[in-house]
């Protein structure tokens, strides 16, 4: 009896002390992903080739004569326009070097007439057989020298004013002075480099097109002649090396004929309005093609995992249990999405946001 009796006043103790101490046991904590189906869709991607500006007429500026250079008339980064006056070069050499032409043509002139009248004169007792022909042919040969004196000097003298000209050198063509690197007073020559005018209303941006890109074009149809792929180009943008986009588009207006064997690349080059002169040559930055691509499988950037070399996205099967699947990928240009080339297809369902805190066979609440 007694023991009967301790047997359930046992389980009651055990019981209020199980309730008062309000045990929690541990449960399972379960987690939500943000997920995506995924959908074929139609897209533009930005296609980029590194690109150098260049005036559309940039003109290196030389003196045509030597002497001393005793004035400067612009600075550098300066507009001019066509005719503007640039240098001025020492012309006391160059004057009197034309004083000198001048001179030397007036004494083969003279010289020129005394030989017509002699040769005029042994023409006329010629007829009147005073003179023999010898004499008469001496005379005529003597006027044809003079003639031809006069010719030369005539064209020594327009040399001398020429080079008297090259002493004041005006800019061929309007733009933006370049650098200059001589100074007043230096000596100059043919062989000197003053500076450079780039010609900047319009900028030629010059660029790379790699051969496989025209392989492409043909193998999808295209049967013209290269001329007639630049009506097919779309407008290109310019972007600085800052990530700036030129607010002018461009026009691809020159496509070379020669794929350059050590790199695999045709030139290729695209003018700009540049209307505000903000533009310069030596500039440096991506010509940016639009490419249309069609049936694209695009995730977000979040939805990617980097794996050393690799890249993972998580699947989610139809068990909602996620399994990592290696993709390919392509930058889109948005900065936001990616183009994945390879491992996914179209309704497939994808972790996106906490894509990182996913492990391999984790149950997708979705």
């Amino acid at each position: 009896m007694k023991r009967s009796s301790r047997f359930p006043v046992a389980l009651l103790v055990a019981a209020c002390a199980f309730s008062s101490c309000k045990l929690d046991l541990p449960k399972e904590e379960q987690t939500s992903f943000e997920t995506l189906t995924i959908e074929k869709q139609d897209i533009v991607i930005p296609v980029k080739f590194s690109a150098k500006l260049k005036g559309h007429s940039d003109v290196t500026i030389s003196p045509q004569v030597s002497g001393q250079l005793l004035r400067i008339a612009v600075s550098e980064g300066q507009q001019v326009r066509q005719g503007t006056v640039l240098f001025q070069i020492d012309s006391r050499n160059a004057q009197l070097d034309l004083e000198a032409a001048q001179a030397n043509l007036f004494a083969a002139q003279a010289q020129e007439n005394s030989a017509k009248m002699e040769y005029e004169s042994n023409r006329n007792l010629f007829d009147k057989n005073i003179v023999s022909r010898h004499m008469l042919e001496n005379s005529e040969n003597s006027y044809k020298q003079a003639q031809a004196a006069v010719k030369q000097a005539e064209a020594a003298l327009s040399r001398a004013k020429v080079n008297l000209g090259f002493c004041t050198i005006t800019s061929p063509v309007a733009g933006v002075i370049g650098e200059i690197p001589v100074f007043a007073g230096d000596q100059v020559s043919p062989g000197t480099r003053l500076t450079m005018v780039s010609g900047n209303s319009v900028m030629h941006a010059i660029f790379s097109l790699p051969e496989a890109e025209l392989e492409a074009a043909y193998a999808n149809g295209f049967k013209g002649k290269l001329d007639d792929a630049l009506k097919l180009f779309p407008d290109v943008t310019f972007v600085m090396k800052n990530g700036t986009e030129y607010p002018h588009k461009g026009r691809i207006v020159s496509v070379t004929g020669v794929v350059n064997a050590a790199t695999g690349t045709i030139q290729c080059k695209a003018a700009f309005p540049n209307p505000d002169g903000i533009l310069y040559s030596g500039i440096q930055g991506s010509i940016v093609f639009p490419a249309d691509e069609k049936g694209v499988i695009l995730i977000p950037q979040n939805a990617l995992v980097r794996l050393q070399d690799k890249s993972l996205v998580y699947k989610v099967q139809p068990d909602s249990t996620a399994a990592a699947v290696v993709v390919t990928t392509q930058s889109s240009g948005s900065g936001q999405d990616i183009i994945v080339r390879t491992g996914l297809q179209e309704g497939d369902v994808i972790v996106t946001e906490g894509a990182n805190n996913v492990q391999e066979g984790q149950r997708v609440l979705f």
